[in-house]
């Protein structure tokens, strides 16, 4: 029998989720509001994605302006409004914030969540995703987010939580898997799903490349937590490692093209070159795995973070009649990091059908999570595991005058 968490969703209805098609055709119809004026953006988590996401939206749709923005901190929030703000022409008439629709701390995401905005995006590190979305989906906002959507398998069942309660109250919600709006991977994959390339046997996916950034702790940095989040990229419990933040992309692509997620997994990896420095935290800087699908097709996963080493970002997937990168039988024709958020607004404004994308990400999420368990532990792990797994990695409160030191680097055979 599934086990179901509290969120009451089973293994066995969430397979059945990743399974259905995204875009789903509702009986509700777009308000006049939605319809003919312009729908206001706030952005939760003001870094460079976050305000890269909001120029992609203002960018490919007329009919929106970003209003309000939201951050821990406070030089985050006012290097995005003032490099927003300084946009010319037609993206200059789209910015329209207001000093009170200006948050910040640990809890300006309830704040932006109160004001009139249509759409949240949210960019923050992905520790604090599945909180705050399903805080905005209880708030009846539409949703764009970056992926992964979590760390851990709690977080990733919150997030399927958040994703069926958008369903239910019908709104938009569209995850930062751009490749999946992008047009020479729609139409490769499809061709793919028609059997172009007969029955599939085995694929490849890679990120190898090097590493964003990690920083050294600043005099101005007064406490552990702000540390934390200003250098996230280098804890587990901040980022989920680089086979989660990173490789994310390409583990999707692979199950998209499988039409499934993997059932089982083995896997290694560690730090090859990484000193022992707070600054490089407790993740490792290399991972190998060997993801198996129920039909018996492998999928061989390689992602690092190694500087001044050859640099790898694609997928492959090789079938009974050939193979494909999975983006080799058409061409693009616009950016996929602006249509993800054309696709968003046209399902907003009932243009077209209705979109949600967010299981699909979730599965992937959790694709890469259980590639991260099996290598930190050396075991095998199949995908009920990894589901109902309950190492939860986020702290249940954070507060900048508790202790949040660095926890230890991960050790095969000695990591429960």
């Amino acid at each position: 029998m599934d086990k179901k968490h509290a969120g009451g969703i089973t293994r066995r209805e969430f397979a059945k989720a990743s399974a259905l098609a995204s875009f789903a055709v509702l009986s509700a119809k777009p308000s006049a509001a939605q319809s003919k004026e312009a729908l206001k953006i706030g952005l939760i988590g003001c870094g460079g994605r976050g305000s890269d996401a909001v120029k992609n939206n203002l960018s490919g749709n007329d009919n929106v302006k970003i209003v309000a923005l939201a951050d821990v901190f406070e030089d985050r929030l006012q290097s995005a409004r003032k490099n927003m703000e300084k946009r010319s022409g037609n993206l200059k008439v789209k910015v329209d914030i207001k000093d009170d629709h200006c948050f910040v701390g640990l809890d300006a995401y309830k704040k932006i969540l109160e004001t009139d905005v249509d759409i949240i995006i949210h960019a923050t590190p992905p520790y604090a995703r599945p909180m705050h979305i399903m805080a905005a989906v209880q708030a009846g906002k539409h949703v764009f987010t970056e992926k992964p959507i979590a760390t851990d398998a709690p977080g990733v069942r919150m997030f399927v939580d958040a994703v069926n309660l958008a369903k239910e109250k019908k709104l938009s919600f569209v995850t930062g898997t751009q490749r999946r709006h992008q047009k020479s991977y729609m139409d490769t994959i499809k061709q793919i799903h028609d059997g172009v390339l007969g029955e599939l046997l085995y694929a490849r996916a890679y990120w190898n490349g090097t590493l964003p950034f990690a920083h050294e702790r600043q005099p101005e940095w007064k406490s552990d937590l702000e540390y934390r989040l200003r250098n996230w990229y280098n804890q587990i419990w901040t980022c989920g490692d680089n086979i989660v933040e990173q490789h994310i992309h390409n583990l999707d692509v692979c199950n998209w093209a499988m039409k499934a997620h993997p059932i089982k997994v083995v896997a290694s990896g560690g730090r090859a070159w990484k000193p022992k420095e707070e600054k490089y935290g407790n993740i490792w800087d290399n991972f190998s795995c060997d993801f198996e699908y129920a039909n018996g097709a492998h999928m061989f996963s390689f992602s690092r973070q190694w500087n001044d080493s050859k640099i790898d970002v694609w997928e492959e997937v090789v079938g009974t009649k050939g193979k494909s990168n999975c983006r080799d039988m058409a061409k693009d024709e616009k950016s996929e990091m602006e249509q993800e958020h054309i696709d968003l607004v046209k399902s907003i404004t009932g243009e077209t059908p209705y979109l949600n994308t967010g299981i699909e990400t979730a599965e992937s999420t959790l694709t890469a999570i259980m590639g991260r368990m099996a290598a930190y532990t050396g075991q095998e792990i199949t995908w009920e595991q990894a589901w109902n797994d309950n190492e939860k990695l986020v702290p249940d409160d954070l507060d900048w005058n508790k202790p949040y030191p660095l926890g230890p680097i991960p050790v095969p055979g000695k990591k429960a």
